[in-house]
């Protein structure tokens, strides 16, 4: 019940008593009104226009690639979480990728994550982000070079490791002659991965250069180098895309060659289920475009810094063979594996 003081007369009050009441009166009003604004722009600072926070996510992933979706679905994941207003940008070519860096900072961007497939020209761009006070991490690409070119964080596979332990797995496989394919030339992390198997596989090793933006000249080289060498009995990609395409040219060739891969999307999947491609290697994008949206979030609410700046945070390599592959399968199809 809500009862209501009686209310003196003023004849009543003393005139000193009155004021100091008058006074208390405004000042409650004050604060209330004050309380009301405080309360507005914690309501702001907790989760209103005010608070969103803006990040750009910048790769070097060509349009349409169903890998670089998948990143693509796990940083929008991260930003619906944490409330951040994200932009996607990308540019195979690295002066087109430096030059959006460049437009996320005259945009103002509270933060950037970017891929290093080609650091060296990654490196002025993201001085200028650091000097304009704008936190940059890395994902993906560049895991040699994160640190040396200025980067908070960094979240993706060690390339290197994940190249050794192919080879490992292809002399458990007693294979002889592995083909390994990398469909970007320049391209850091391709040509890191190639390198691993080559050091670790106690056969022989060859490279193949194609052009990753042309599938049918992809395929076209890939049967051309089997009809030429009947002894290659493994080919390695570096993408699940080229895998397919690797099948198809093994057949065309007559090649009783295998074919495995790094990374993984739901038409890989049922390649794998259906024994066409040997094992995938995953280093789950989805995860690595959640965590890095996620990190520049808890850096900015809360200052923290995974893997506390000299350290990546490792999403891979995970592999998916015909004897797990049904663990993945439904997430694959949900287009996040």
């Amino acid at each position: 019940m809500n009862t209501s003081l009686p209310i003196p007369r003023s004849s009543a009050v003393p005139r000193s008593l009155r004021l100091a009441a008058m006074a208390a009166a405004c000042c409650l009003l004050l604060a209330g009104c004050s309380g009301a604004d405080l309360s507005a722009s914690a309501t702001d600072r907790a989760g209103g226009p005010a608070d969103r926070i803006k990040i750009a996510l910048i790769t070097h992933g060509a349009e349409d690639d169903a890998f670089w979706e998948l990143v693509r679905k796990g940083a929008e994941a991260a930003a619906a979480k944490d409330g951040v207003d994200l932009t996607y940008a990308s540019d195979s070519d690295g002066a087109g990728q430096a030059e959006l860096v460049r437009d996320a900072i005259r945009d103002k961007v509270d933060g950037i994550a970017v891929t290093l497939a080609k650091p060296q020209a990654m490196r002025a761009p993201v001085a200028a982000a650091k000097a304009a006070g704008i936190p940059v991490v890395g994902l993906n690409s560049g895991i040699d070079a994160w640190r040396s070119a200025g980067l908070l964080e960094y979240f993706g596979q060690d390339e290197s490791v994940a190249g050794r332990a192919v080879g490992d797995k292809l002399d458990g496989l007693d294979v002889k002659h592995a083909l390994c394919v990398i469909h970007e030339r320049g391209n850091v992390a391709l040509e890191a991965r190639c390198a691993g198997v080559k050091k670790t596989f106690t056969g022989e090793t060859d490279m193949l250069y194609v052009d990753g933006t042309d599938m049918d000249a992809m395929t076209a080289a890939v049967t051309t180098r089997l009809r030429q060498d009947p002894d290659i009995d493994e080919v390695i990609t570096n993408g699940a895309q080229f895998a397919l395409a690797a099948v198809k040219a093994a057949d065309e060739a007559g090649s009783k060659a295998e074919i495995a891969t790094f990374d993984l999307n739901k038409d890989l999947v049922t390649a794998v289920r259906d024994g066409r491609v040997q094992f995938a290697v995953d280093q789950q994008p989805y995860l690595q475009g959640y965590l890095a949206v996620d990190g520049l979030w808890l850096h900015r609410t809360n200052g923290n810094v995974s893997g506390g700046g000299v350290a990546p945070v490792l999403t891979g390599p995970a592999f998916v063979t015909r004897a797990n592959v049904a663990q993945v399968a439904g997430l694959a199809a949900a287009g996040t594996r």
